[in-house]
């Protein structure tokens, strides 16, 4: 059974690593993508399998479109790690930096007794199933049965094997996140907004509509646009965000809309209308969720009427004619 972990608290913070948006704490990243639809693109590697990148973990690296959206919702806040790290590190007292080096040592010895443990289970059970060892219901028989085993066919017995005995090597934990040993930074030490590109606008007009969304690379476009949780669903749209009086190349169109269609979606290209009359943005509430519980109410609507500039989409599909 999963333990139950502790609620996220908001807002939370996005550690800002060499021009890169982080996520460390596993909770926050499930946090994100369950209630606000941020994907982002796990980039860490597996320590026992450090050159591969089939299967990766933390940290979630987000885009600069996902972090800007968290921050102008008020869900997170940006602070420099590095900055961070050095201040907390340099406050802290001797005496608590050798605590938290023992309790790191006592967790990775527990880890250690564990490894041997089920290790002498394994070679236990191997020298049971080879006939090497009494079974534990032949040993009860035996002992059971001790006085009329005196009158009965010898049997030879069991030879003992002695199963090698499993070095107790120290297990060295490398923690995921500093907190703890450090506090939680503060929103006051926030940053300011992400710079983020052109296509932003219609990454968070996407977004209001629930959609989740990954980078486009793989289909030439800046994002590939799901329905739901890219683990349920297939992608709907690839989207591409321009200026609205940017010029473009017909044949970009064509070959975006063939592409789509070739491969089951629409190209769908959309941005911002300068000018334009003032619409009711709703980018500071919560993603639209399948789950009434983390649906807005009305208050909340209300206090997130916000005026933006309206943003128009379009879809392109190639109809083959």
């Amino acid at each position: 059974m999963v333990p139950d972990t502790p609620p996220v608290q908001e807002p939370f913070p996005i550690s800002h690593v060499a021009g890169r948006y982080l996520l460390f704490d596993p909770p926050t990243v499930a946090h994100a993508r369950r209630t606000h639809n941020v994907i982002g693109v796990l980039v860490g590697t597996i320590p026992n399998l450090s050159q591969q990148n089939v299967f990766l973990g933390i940290p979630l690296e987000l885009q600069p479109e996902e972090a800007r959206v968290l921050v102008e919702q008020g869900h997170a806040y940006i602070v420099d790690d590095a900055a961070i790290h050095r201040e907390g590190f340099l406050e802290m007292s001797r005496e608590d930096r050798l605590a938290y080096l023992r309790d790191l040592d006592e967790k990775g010895a527990e880890m250690s007794r564990e490894v041997v443990r089920r290790a002498n289970e394994r070679s236990e059970q191997v020298l049971r199933e080879k006939g090497l060892r009494p079974s534990k219901k032949g040993t009860e028989s035996t002992s059971n049965d001790a006085g009329s085993s005196l009158f009965d066919g010898d049997e030879p017995p069991v030879p003992a094997v002695k199963a090698p005995e499993k070095k107790l090597e120290p297990t060295y934990i490398t923690p995921t996140t500093s907190y703890p040993p450090l506090s939680k930074p503060q929103p006051s030490h926030a940053l300011g907004l992400p710079e983020v590109p052109k296509s932003f606008p219609l990454f968070r007009y996407l977004h209001t509509k629930g959609y989740f969304m990954m980078p486009g690379l793989r289909f030439g476009c800046h994002y590939s646009v799901y329905p739901g949780d890219p683990l349920r669903f297939h992608s709907h749209f690839l989207a591409t965000g321009l200026g609205w009086d940017e010029e473009f190349d017909l044949l970009d169109i064509v070959g975006g809309g063939r592409l789509g269609t070739g491969v089951k979606k629409a190209y769908l290209i959309g941005g911002e209308e300068k000018g334009g009359k003032q619409v009711a943005d709703t980018s500071a509430l919560p993603a639209p969720s399948w789950n009434p519980a983390l649906r807005p109410n009305k208050e909340e609507r209300k206090k997130a009427h916000v005026e933006v500039e309206p943003v128009r989409a379009f879809s392109v599909e190639w109809a083959g004619l």
